[in-house]
């Protein structure tokens, strides 16, 4: 179904909550009582306090991107992580542990994108050409055997994806094709009945990284708009939040306060800007931030990454502490 972007407009004021810029910051989750965010292009890790603006603290540097993580059940320290071309159990010195890497085997270069875990503790990510070509992009999904298993193509910049706090539903953004898909998901991680959930008409923004709130209404970054957008279960838009910056790439909600983290890659943003982010032209100031304003809705914590006993990159102390059923919240 076809949703028009400016519907219905709720008024937000947005404030930022950090002072740096980040590139292309993705990968907002909340987790063990922290929000943790990357710089995609710069590899980094970055954990900031929802209760107090701040830059936070750096927790990793990879020397390939980082697409999104997701805390490893049991194994404090430890993250699950798209990384350069595929899945990799990060350390907490940053070691590397890779599990797969299927956009080795791309036709053109390629890298991670956006990933999350669903609730059951399987890590969902997406990969994509570096270039301007369509149709290469892929879903993949790790299995609690470390296992990692391609389970969509023919994307060309698959972000997300979302689920449903019982896991039976799965969004799943195609940026570049200005489309959101629903698919249902079965007990084994297997997707069906995909159907065309929300599409952008031309012009009007790209929908990019997104979550699913307490109610089930989804909310989504609209690249391009500077907007947050929130549909309602059957698609319908509910809202549209304004932002000051024009490429937002992820949010979150915490204690009725919405996250988004946005980017500057490809801005062209000007060496007098002040410290608050206020251009002489009067144009968006916070590109590149973690902007923050009161929603008075929330979310689940992001759900950690399940790995069982024995898969790549589990420590074994951390066998007798996993399990299947421990999958919120467990940040390093």
């Amino acid at each position: 179904m076809t949703r028009h972007p400016h519907r219905a407009t709720a008024t937000a004021a947005f404030r930022p909550w950090t002072t740096s810029r980040r590139e292309l910051g993705e990968g907002l989750r909340h987790t063990g009582g922290r929000l943790v965010t990357v710089d995609i292009l710069d590899g980094t890790l970055t954990a900031l306090d929802p209760a107090a603006p701040g830059d936070g603290t750096v927790l990793l540097r990879l020397d390939v991107p980082l697409g999104a993580v997701a805390p490893l059940a049991g194994t404090p320290g430890h993250w699950l992580a798209a990384a350069g071309t595929g899945a990799a159990v990060l350390a907490p010195d940053g070691g590397l542990t890779w599990l797969a890497r299927p956009g080795d085997t791309d036709p053109v270069p390629s890298r991670v994108n956006d990933g999350c875990c669903d609730p059951a503790g399987r890590f969902w990510f997406g990969t994509m050409a570096y270039g301007p070509e369509r149709g290469l992009g892929r879903l993949h999904r790790v299995g609690h055997d470390g296992s990692v298993t391609t389970v969509l193509d023919g994307l060309t910049i698959p972000n997300g994806p979302a689920f449903t706090a019982d896991g039976t539903v799965m969004y799943l953004a195609d940026s570049a094709e200005g489309r959101i898909d629903r698919f249902r998901v079965d007990p084994g991680g297997g997707l069906h009945d995909r159907t065309a959930h929300i599409t952008f008409a031309p012009g009007t923004g790209s929908p990019d990284g997104m979550t699913v709130d307490d109610d089930g209404r989804l909310w989504v970054a609209v690249w391009g708009a500077g907007a947050v957008h929130r549909y309602t279960r059957d698609g319908a838009l509910d809202a549209v939040l304004p932002l000051p910056a024009v490429q937002p790439a992820s949010p979150a909600l915490v204690d009725g306060t919405l996250f988004v983290a946005t980017a500057t890659i490809g801005l062209d943003l000007p060496p007098d800007a002040d410290a608050d982010g206020a251009r002489p032209d009067g144009g968006f100031g916070h590109d590149g931030r973690v902007l923050a304003a009161d929603v008075g809705t929330s979310a689940p914590p992001a759900h950690a990454a399940v790995l069982h006993p024995g898969a790549p990159g589990v420590p074994p102390t951390s066998a007798a502490r996993q399990s299947a059923g421990r999958t919120h919240g467990e940040a390093p």
